[in-house]
């Protein structure tokens, strides 16, 4: 396939996108929901479960509440996973999309939006989330949890922790999408569909993204777990933390964040580049995961010029335009010949098998009669 051929492919839809985002977000969260209830038990303040480690904090929650604790609000994440992750990473592509258009580099500005979009469905989510994943929590149910905090709290609690996850999230969905675009650009050059390679790079993506971001994840955990509301904002609650644990306690549950953030986004990457694929329907061989290596890994080089090859006229070939001729050479001070067809008659054309080829690029006063090239007379 030539190389015009690919240029006129059609790009992923919004709707491909959009659909195979939300397959990603909510097998992610599945799969790696009991590590998740870990991390927010080991990041609160609760002084009974401060001196656990992951496995403790596990064998804690399933001894004394149950072989189903770990799971429990699953549920919540299930329902705000799907449309979260569908428009985050529909509008992660669109932002890509235009954005390379105008800058090579520029995943701060399409980080930024996918994480607004992102935030603003997956907030509520997240706060019933952890509410039912807390020690001792009274909630048994998602549709319980929901009417318990909207009642008591109002619908202020459910966004109480919005603007920290945006403090939190843009940074982390930036170095979060720098990595896996790194990786991608050292591993997998030609944006192909290569699964290996969406595992590893959405693995180290998720693990830098989690390190670097684990003391507001810690700030959030809190303002989405107090019940008496009496710590309003992030600066109040990094103070609390700081009186109750100290500098350690900004990172609380780091381990459990990146053991649970690695596999998290290799499993959401490597998903959702599987349903873009399979649903785009365009051959392997012809298909690029992402729009960031179509426009600045592969450029098309504009010095040569691919013509066709199946048709048979003697001028069809393959040229090079950055080639020149000598400043000496007498035929560079005129214009290049234009190649054109000469109308032949009947008693032009030749009986012979191979025909001698006809110079296009001799004058016209040069070319031969039918009677000196050989051509029969009768």
């Amino acid at each position: 396939m030539n190389i015009d051929d690919y240029e006129s492919l059609p790009t992923t839809s919004v709707a491909i996108n959009m659909t195979a985002g939300a397959i990603a977000g909510v097998l992610e969260h599945i799969v790696m929901y009991p590590m998740d209830s870990v991390k927010t038990r080991m990041q609160s303040l609760s002084p009974k479960t401060a001196k656990y480690n992951i496995t403790a904090t596990f064998k804690n929650m399933v001894k004394k509440e149950g072989l189903l604790r770990p799971i429990r609000g699953v549920t919540a994440v299930v329902a705000g996973a799907g449309p979260a992750h569908a428009l985050y990473f529909g509008s992660y592509e669109l932002s890509k999309e235009f954005m390379t258009k105008v800058t090579k580099n520029n995943h701060i500005n399409y980080g930024v939006v996918a994480t607004l979009i992102h935030d603003a469905v997956s907030n509520p989510a997240e706060v019933i989330k952890q509410r039912m994943q807390m020690y001792n929590s009274p909630y048994r149910s998602v549709v319980a949890c929901l009417r318990g905090v909207y009642q008591t709290e109002g619908l202020r609690a459910f966004y109480r922790s919005y603007s920290t996850q945006l403090v939190m999230n843009i940074p982390n969905q930036t170095i979060h999408f720098s990595t896996y675009e790194l990786f991608q650009n050292v591993l997998n050059q030609e944006r192909k569909y290569n699964p290996p390679v969406h595992v590893i790079a959405g693995g180290a993506a998720g693990a830098c993204a989690a390190a670097v971001t684990t003391p507001l994840d810690v700030v959030k955990t809190l303002l989405n777990t107090q019940e008496t509301g009496l710590v309003k904002g992030m600066i109040e609650a990094m103070k609390k933390i700081y009186i109750m644990a100290g500098p350690k306690g900004f990172f609380k549950g780091l381990s459990a964040r990146v053991l649970y953030s690695m596999p998290a986004t290799a499993i959401c990457w490597s998903t959702y580049e599987f349903f873009k694929f399979y649903l785009c329907g365009i051959e392997r061989e012809q298909y690029k995961s992402s729009i960031v290596g179509k426009s600045t890994l592969q450029p098309r080089d504009k010095g040569y010029v691919v013509l066709s090859t199946t048709s048979n006229d003697d001028d069809s070939k393959l040229t090079d335009t950055k080639e020149t001729t000598s400043p000496q050479s007498p035929t560079s001070l005129q214009p290049p010949p234009v190649p054109s067809r000469p109308i032949k008659t009947v008693c032009e054309l030749s009986t012979s098998v191979t025909a001698p080829p006809l110079n296009l690029n001799t004058r016209h006063s040069d070319v031969k009669s039918p009677f000196e090239r050989g051509f029969p007379t009768t």
